[in-house]
Formats: C-alpha cells, sequence, structure tokens
C-alpha cells in the first residue's frame, strides 16, 4: 500500500472506492463512513472466489482479540470496510486486486491478481483516537480541557484496561488504569464536578486493587483499596479488596475489621461471606499450629541437644 488516504475529505477517493467495493448486506452498496475506530474486535474469514474454503479466519477462536486498523488490520478493503459497519453488524466484501493483494498475490495462498471475499462480524469498537490524541498534549493543554472530555478520556482508558485485564494481560491493564488516573488530578469548580471526579477515580482505584491482588502484590492492592474508601467509607468492594490483601499478608486482624465492615453493608454477598470463612479456617489454622509448639522460633535447647543423657 503506498500510503494513507484522507477518508474523511478526499470524494474523488469514495467515488472511486463505490466502483471497487461492494457491502453484499448494505444500502444498496452506499458506502456511509462511520466514525473512525482505531481499534475492533472481530471474527473475518477470507476467501477466494468460487471456493467455500477459507484461507484465513479467526472463527474458531473463542474469544478473538484487538486489532488495530492500520497495524493488525492492514489488508485495504478490509480496513476501509470496517469504517463502514457498526457494532454488531455482519457484512460480506468483495475487494478487487487493487484493494486486496494486488498483481502479485500472496502466495502460495493467494494467486496473482485474485478477487478475495471477506465476511466480518464486528463485536465491538474501541475509539482511543480522543484518548491518544489527548495524551500527546502538554500538560498546559491537557489543563485547559473541559471537564466532561477529560473524564471521557480517562473512560476510554478504563475500557482499555478492562478489556486487558480479561485477556490476563495484568501489567498492561494496570498501566492503562494508572495513566487515566493520572490526568484526574484536577481541580474543580464545584461540589457537583468534584463528584464526578471521584465517581471516576473510585472506579479505577477498584481496579487497581483488584489487578494488585491478581498481580499477587497485596501490599498495593490495599494502598489503592485505602484510597477508595478515602472517596467512600462504606464502598463494600473497597473494603473486601482490603480484607483480601490483608489476609493475603496474613494481617488476620485487619483483614477481619475490613470483611466484617463489608458484611454488615452486603450480609448476603456470597464473595464477602466466603472470605470470612477462608479467614476463620486460617486463623483455626495459625491457632492450631500455635498450641502443638508454642515456642515456636525461640532459641531453646531439645532434651537430646542439651548435654545430658536420656534417664
Amino acid at each position: 500500500m503506498e500510503g494513507y488516504f484522507d477518508l474523511e475529505n478526499s470524494r474523488i477517493y469514495r467515488s472511486h472506492l463505490r466502483s471497487q467495493l461492494i457491502d453484499w448486506f448494505g444500502l444498496e452498496g452506499t458506502l456511509t463512513f462511520i466514525q473512525f475506530h482505531p481499534f475492533a474486535m472481530l471474527k473475518f474469514s477470507g476467501y477466494l472466489e468460487h471456493q467455500d474454503k477459507p484461507f484465513c479466519t479467526n472463527c474458531y477462536s473463542k474469544s478473538p482479540g484487538l486489532m488495530k486498523l492500520g497495524k493488525d488490520i492492514t489488508l485495504l478493503g478490509l480496513e476501509v470496510g470496517l469504517l463502514t459497519m457498526k457494532k454488531g453488524e455482519l457484512s460480506r466484501f468483495v475487494f478487487a486486486p487493487g484493494y486486496a493483494y494486488g498483481q502479485l498475490g500472496c502466495p502460495p495462498l493467494i494467486p496473482p491478481s485474485a478477487t478475495v471475499i471477506f465476511e466480518v462480524e464486528v463485536l465491538d469498537f474501541l475509539d482511543t483516537a480522543a484518548s491518544d490524541a489527548f495524551f500527546e498534549l502538554t500538560a498546559e493543554q491537557q489543563a485547559a480541557f473541559p471537564l466532561q472530555e477529560v473524564l471521557e478520556v480517562a473512560d476510554t482508558e478504563r475500557q482499555f484496561g478492562n478489556y486487558l485485564y480479561r485477556k490476563r494481560r495484568l501489567d498492561d491493564a494496570k498501566d492503562r488504569y494508572k495513566k487515566a488516573l493520572s490526568i484526574l488530578g484536577l481541580r474543580p469548580s464545584s461540589e457537583s464536578e468534584q463528584r464526578q471526579i471521584n465517581a471516576s477515580k473510585l472506579l479505577l482505584l477498584l481496579n487497581l486493587s483488584l489487578t494488585y491482588l491478581k498481580l499477587e502484590r497485596p501490599t498495593q492492592a490495599l494502598a489503592y483499596g485505602e484510597k477508595a474508601l478515602e472517596i467512600d467509607q462504606r464502598n463494600a468492594k473497597a473494603l473486601f479488596r482490603c480484607g483480601q490483601a490483608c489476609l493475603c499478608m496474613t494481617e488476620y486482624e485487619k483483614a477481619r475489621d475490613f470483611l466484617v465492615r463489608a458484611q454488615r453493608i452486603q450480609p448476603f454477598n456470597h464473595d464477602i461471606n466466603n472470605e470470612l470463612k477462608k479467614l476463620a479456617s486460617r486463623c483455626w489454622k495459625a491457632d492450631c499450629v500455635a498450641a502443638i509448639n508454642p515456642w515456636d522460633g525461640a532459641q531453646t535447647e531439645s532434651p537430646s541437644s542439651s548435654g545430658i543423657p536420656h534417664q
């Protein structure tokens, strides 16, 4: 592909594209360009003309990953075709060679000058364009942004972090949550704005606490849980996360305090009650060990090593 096209402004390109690309399930082949989405989660299968077996597909994957247009998706026709689609849409596209693999093809799978067919289902879009643009600005420029736009950027980063968390990319998820949190140190002009900022912060702090628990770093998990409690001291999730972190650190009294407070707020919460049972079990085992060996760790000599022979 030679260079990139300005899809929003080039009328000539759009007119030429209509003659090359057909959306079989669209509105009579008319392309309606939607907002650009850098990341897409989709299922796709590519076929050569008159063949039933796909030469490429990801339809057998249970959870297709996010693919970035222009990076993971580089086939020109497919990239442009995705720009005409919306979440949940299923389309079939026919790409002439110029919008597929060109005159050379891609041996041995794609012969020269091949017309190809792609069936595509868009499962989700994640638009990070505004977020990416925001983080390219200077601190002074960011400070001049309206609060609502800043909150939208933070929410986009949080959603991206959630996706990475579900994919078990925990370090990457943590970094996204921290990135979002970094732009919320704003000076609100009213109590209403402070409440909006706090609501956004709370979600990120809870997510960071959970992520650090999964990373087996309970000290950091406790720190972020306690920050969440500074915003909402009766937040059951924050209390639960703090209790989990203390349990991991064998700080049983603190764990019990946090978990009992969480249980008072949500007495029938299955996870909280199970964590209290786990705490009780560990405390019982610790007490048993102490009862069996009350001098554990003390520097004492056994009768056999004291120099006094057994009777």
